[in-house]
């Protein structure tokens, strides 16, 4: 693709900007412990680090407005009908789990436009949101992004260099998903790190097409999550728009890659989920973290 990073300068680039992070994180006094939810008991609470079990549209009813810088946002796909694909070269499900299952398409809009309508509310003026999903429910996401007045600001495509094969053989193979960034509404004048953004791609203005490979065995060490996203995915949206000490939530936590590259990049968060378990692997991935740096 003509878009391809040179990916060994993207990675150091990357390095050098949690290696920052890291040296400066126990001097630095940008951060301040205020990253909760009133009315509800943390299932896990660290310095600028925060994590809720519950329904996320309860726990975001509860968030004053304004609040929130940066909102990255991967919701249940709804595809998880008996189908089924193939992971690490086996025939698996593509049943993800109960929150999954499929539903008729004026519930599922009806929910996207609820917790959108939420996160709206409790986003800066400025702020904005990225909504990562396939095909299956990404267009029910757009069309209540446009009815509830945010701004889309990008299209982006994540290109994954390394799909599974469509064992079916009656479709193209999978390789791509969709990626929505979206301001609070039109006259929201939204950060991006442009600067920075064209020197991760060798000076050149990035475009919409990403590439990176889908989730290694690595980022599993501390347990699974069927839609967990790429830690540099993460890193590369949460540097491209916000700042340091900016708040970033995730309403759909899953096992806490955004909230990963958040605090390595010294940003507070502020994490969601229905489910114990994933919540479990977030603070396991978490504890690990803040060990390695001692």
């Amino acid at each position: 693709m003509n878009e391809n990073l040179n990916v060994e300068q993207n990675n150091t680039s990357i390095k050098k900007a949690v290696k920052k992070v890291n040296i400066e994180q126990e001097s630095s006094n940008l951060l301040t412990n205020n990253v909760i939810i009133e009315g509800f008991e943390p299932y896990f609470i660290d310095t600028n680090f925060s994590l809720y079990l519950g329904d996320c549209l309860s726990l975001l009813k509860r968030i004053p407005d304004n609040s929130i810088n940066v909102i990255f946002a991967d919701p249940p796909y709804f595809l998880s009908g008996g189908g089924i694909t193939c992971s690490s070269g086996k025939m698996v499900s593509v049943n993800k789990a109960s929150w999954d299952t499929q539903m008729h398409i004026q519930e599922i809009h009806s929910f996207n436009k609820d917790w959108l309508s939420e996160c709206q509310r409790i986003l800066k003026k400025d702020g904005t949101i990225w909504i990562s999903g396939t095909f299956h429910n990404i267009y029910s996401v757009g069309l209540g992004l446009q009815e509830l007045g945010y701004k889309i600001l990008n299209n982006i495509t994540w290109y994954k260099s390394n799909p599974p094969p469509n064992l079916s053989c009656r479709y193209f193979t999978h390789s791509t998903e969709t990626i929505l960034w979206a301001s609070k509404n039109k006259k929201s004048k939204h950060y991006f790190n442009y600067a920075f953004m064209k020197e991760l791609n060798n000076g050149k203005q990035m475009r919409d097409v990403w590439e990176f490979p889908v989730i290694n065995k690595k980022e599993k060490i501390h347990g699974k999550h069927p839609t967990q996203k790429p830690k540099k995915l993460l890193e590369r949206i949460i540097l491209a728009s916000s700042e340091e000490g900016d708040v970033i939530l995730d309403p759909f936590n899953g096992s806490g890659t955004t909230g990963i590259a958040a605090n390595e990049l010294k940003r507070k968060y502020i994490g969601i989920d229905i489910t114990e378990e994933y919540l479990d692997i977030t603070i396991k991935r978490f504890n690990n973290i803040q060990h390695s740096f001692l």
